[in-house]
């Protein structure tokens, strides 16, 4: 009976290692797609050329300091930094299935892609980030009533 637990203990033990390993190769896998992309120029069409995403991210930092009043551009950021990855998810889902519930129910909206219904699963990685990008230039760089950061500069320009 010892024997037998023992065993199924080893086993339980095994799985457990295996699933953190997955897991973690998968954060791995995703941090290296975010750092990758993220370095590669924007493909949203109002930015400056060869701006890449972190480029970006860095200037509107600069200029939520900048703004006044300070908790302006802080709440315009953490407005971003929660519903932007939320937004960019919803989206892609809304352009690939239109419609699905969430196409159904959703606000047209200039950042969902459209005619993307066949993209193959392997090409949503990259439809997301576009996705991403876009509502990112349009939280963070265009103008809104009440509150707004400078214009768009690559820095060290």
């Amino acid at each position: 009976m010892k024997f037998i637990f023992g065993l199924l203990a080893g086993l339980i033990r095994c799985v457990f290692h295996a699933i953190l390993i997955v897991i973690v190769l998968t954060l791995l896998a995703v941090a290296g797609f975010l750092y990758f992309k993220g370095n590669q120029p924007m493909q949203v069409s109002q930015v400056p050329a060869g701006m890449t995403y972190w480029q970006f991210v860095a200037d509107r930092l600069a200029a939520a300091q900048e703004v006044e009043p300070k908790r302006c551009g802080v709440g315009r950021l953490v407005t971003f930094g929660v519903l932007g990855p939320i937004y960019s998810v919803v989206y892609t889902d809304v352009g690939l299935h239109p419609g699905g519930f969430l196409g159904r129910v959703s606000q047209d909206d200039p950042n969902i892609p459209t005619d993307v219904e066949d993209t193959a699963w392997y090409n949503v990685p990259d439809l997301w980030w576009n996705v991403f990008e876009k509502i990112s230039w349009n939280m963070l760089a265009r103008h809104a009533p009440a509150c707004n950061f400078r214009p768009v500069e690559i820095v060290g320009r």
